[in-house]
């Protein structure tokens, strides 16, 4: 009788760890999620605005270099004809670089953001 207490109470300190364990575990990825998803969400948020602020200094240094270009190529609408050319032409580029340029740097930042494991304070002690 005495041994099936004292193995109920073993088993019932068991559950119970495996219970908070758990529950910090849970709590270990919840943190994990967060930072994450805060480091993606700010480098999307500031790819986002270098974009649209790189868009806008374009916009304008367009407008300076067709300007520009008018006395030369022989008016107003031939500087913007060569200008928007070379806007196609970067495009087409874009596009056909669109692997290297784009694709491969999005899948190595997730890769490394999501994939690399966390440094864990308590490996370093063991």
């Amino acid at each position: 009788m005495f041994y099936d207490d004292a193995g109920t109470e073993n088993f019932r300190k068991l559950l119970d760890e495996c219970k908070a364990y758990l529950t910090l575990q849970k709590r270990y990825v919840q943190l994990e999620t967060t930072e994450k998803l805060t480091i993606l969400l700010s480098t999307l948020l500031w790819v986002t605005l270098a974009v649209v602020l790189g868009l806008v200094a374009l916009f304008y240094l367009s407008f300076a270099l067709v300007y520009l270009l008018a006395p030369w190529v022989g008016g107003i609408s031939a500087g913007f004809g060569l200008v928007a050319g070379f806007h196609l032409l970067l495009l087409v580029l874009l596009c056909a670089f669109r692997q290297r340029l784009i694709v491969r740097p999005i899948t190595r930042f997730l890769a490394r953001l999501l994939l690399t494991p966390a440094d864990d304070p308590q490996e370093e002690n063991v």
